[in-house]
């Protein structure tokens, strides 16, 4: 079922991990998918992978950090297709450490990827959207942004702050035709999970498969999630079917929180 053909999709963050499955599972769907990272290379593979779907993919290096380069990014995007409607803003990192450790260099970077981005990405998306009268904008948030632990401020902070703007945002663009949404997402199976894995399970002497299978049995379905489910559940928030649901964090975690 192609339920986005004809339609445009941005993806920040989509060179690996749950953007690259986001940005294939729209090509799949019909969508044209622009495909925005840092990782040029990776990136370009997403973009190509998009391509042989069928359809137009443009794969764009963006520092989600810079304003600049968004701007770039989006004028790009417009002036291939002449229209978004779907904006991903996916791209994010993971530190974490003792609080009393932070240093504030690592802090305001993590705040500038995870939460200055993703407030660029709305707020360029927001006056194209409203001028089409209809749109959907998805933010990847994090199940740390309903619970928490340890060492994980930094994350954290910035994952709960992207509530606040897809709330925000929400109020403020419903009234044109426009739905914000954020997904909490749940540990996945990605390159950056498994990079957390080893670093945080060398510091309670477990290697990272047993960090893992650790996460994996705090849920209530008994593993981790694939960045495709991840996938599946942002293509249903941007579908016709979602078109009544705004505002909302959902947890897409395997039961993390519930249990």
């Amino acid at each position: 079922m192609r339920r986005f053909a004809g339609q445009v999709v941005v993806v920040t963050g989509s060179a690996t991990g749950i953007g690259a499955a986001t940005a294939l599972r729209f090509a799949t769907e019909g969508a044209n998918v622009a495909c925005l990272d840092i990782n040029e290379a990776d990136n370009d593979a997403t973009a190509a992978a998009a391509r042989s779907e069928g359809v137009e993919a443009l794969g764009l290096r963006c520092d989600v950090r810079s304003r600049d380069d968004q701007q770039d990014a989006f004028d790009r995007v417009m002036g291939a297709w002449g229209r978004i409607d779907v904006l991903v803003a996916c791209a994010g990192v993971y530190v974490g450490g003792p609080l009393a450790e932070i240093p504030l260099e690592r802090w305001d970077d993590i705040v500038a990827v995870n939460l200055t981005g993703v407030l660029i990405s709305n707020s360029l998306a927001a006056p194209i959207m409203t001028a089409q009268r209809r749109g959907s904008i998805i933010n990847i948030a994090s199940m740390a942004a309903k619970t928490s632990w340890p060492y994980s401020a930094e994350y954290s902070g910035t994952k709960s702050g992207v509530v606040g703007v897809t709330r925000s945002a929400a109020m403020e663009l419903g009234p044109h035709g426009v739905t914000v949404n954020a997904v909490c997402a749940g540990n996945t199976v990605t390159d950056m999970v498994r990079k957390v894995a080893a670093e945080v399970g060398a510091t309670v002497d477990m290697t990272a498969e047993e960090w893992l299978d650790m996460r994996a049995d705090d849920t209530a379905l008994k593993r981790l999630a694939r960045p495709e489910e991840i996938a599946g559940v942002v293509a249903f928030l941007a579908s016709d079917d979602a078109r009544y649901l705004t505002g909302q964090a959902i947890e897409v975690d395997g039961g993390l929180v519930l249990s």
